[in-house]
């Protein structure tokens, strides 16, 4: 009995159906076509003319729909705007019924004052109290804003912002506190150093609170700085690298900023206000470094 050997056998080659054949060419015409109209429009722009993606009527109801989008925003801000108005006024009329406490707190480092003008004790009772009504009412200024951005965050920012807001009026309040406990009482002894038997320091009242309050109440927006600095490392858009690179301009611009913002020219000033500047840099640097991981 013979073995049984494979062959290779030749199969007949099954010829296409006249359809595939048809739906074939019509399927190369198109893409013909296809390839020719691209070709035109990118040799002419002029050729461009697509098909509206909606109908004169659509497209009337879609920009109605932006325009009343618009509006109810500007509706949302008018309303939000108008709140952390009352909230000032609101503040300010407390603050002013306290004006006394306030000023014997603010004029405790200083001592006696003068007025030199009729009218300059009343101005500066309203500008105490103004300052005081803004520093109250700044928590609910502060959520006015977060509740109108509120719709456009993700879902991590808006968890995000749930302890930012606190944490900045925190930090505000201590920036104050820093510079009237430890700040404003060394300047003012400084200044008065240059006393002698025949030069007495005769401080009026008006002066002087320009120079507390625009003493004081720029340490209270220095003191967010480290908020600022943690919550850009959050995102990633800073790293601990990066701070130690930029460490020796960062003091320059500290000693320019304290030089802007200072009440007085002399150094002494802006040496007060770049030191805690400096301070609070090096802090947010240690938190991203060994906190954050950054």
């Amino acid at each position: 009995m013979e073995a049984f050997e494979p062959k290779a056998f030749e199969y007949p080659i099954k010829k296409p159906s006249f359809d595939s054949v048809v739906r074939q060419k019509r399927r190369e015409q198109a893409q013909k076509a296809e390839q020719e109209r691209y070709a035109v429009i990118d040799a002419d722009p002029k050729e461009n003319h697509p098909e509206p993606l909606y109908t004169e009527m659509e497209q009337k109801m879609m920009d109605e729909a932006a325009n009343l989008s618009l509006v109810g925003h500007l509706s949302e801000l008018r309303r939000r705007i108008i709140i952390m108005v009352i909230s000032i006024i609101i503040g300010t009329g407390i603050a002013y019924y306290y004006v006394d406490v306030l000023l014997d707190i603010l004029l405790a480092p200083a001592g006696k004052l003068y007025y030199m003008r009729p009218t300059e004790a009343f101005f500066t009772y309203m500008k105490v109290s103004i300052a005081g009504g803004m520093i109250m009412a700044l928590p609910i200024i502060l959520h006015q804003i977060w509740l109108f951005v509120k719709p456009a965050l993700t879902a991590r920012e808006k968890h995000l912002s749930n302890w930012i807001l606190p944490v900045a009026f925190l930090l505000f309040l201590i920036g104050i506190l820093f510079s009237y406990a430890l700040v404003l009482p060394a300047a003012v002894k400084f200044f008065m150093g240059f006393a002698t038997d025949e030069l007495q320091p005769m401080f009026s009242i008006g002066q002087y609170m320009d120079f507390v309050l625009a003493f004081v109440l720029p340490f209270g927006f220095i003191f967010e700085l480290p908020l600022i600095i943690i919550i850009m490392g959050y995102f990633n858009l800073i790293t601990s690298q990066f701070l130690k690179k930029k460490r020796k301009l960062f003091i320059l611009l500290s000693f320019i900023i304290g030089a802007v913002i200072s009440p007085t020219p002399d150094m002494f000033s802006q040496t007060m206000i770049a030191l805690p500047m400096i301070l609070l840099y090096e802090t947010s640097l240690f938190v991203l470094a060994k906190v954050m991981r950054r």
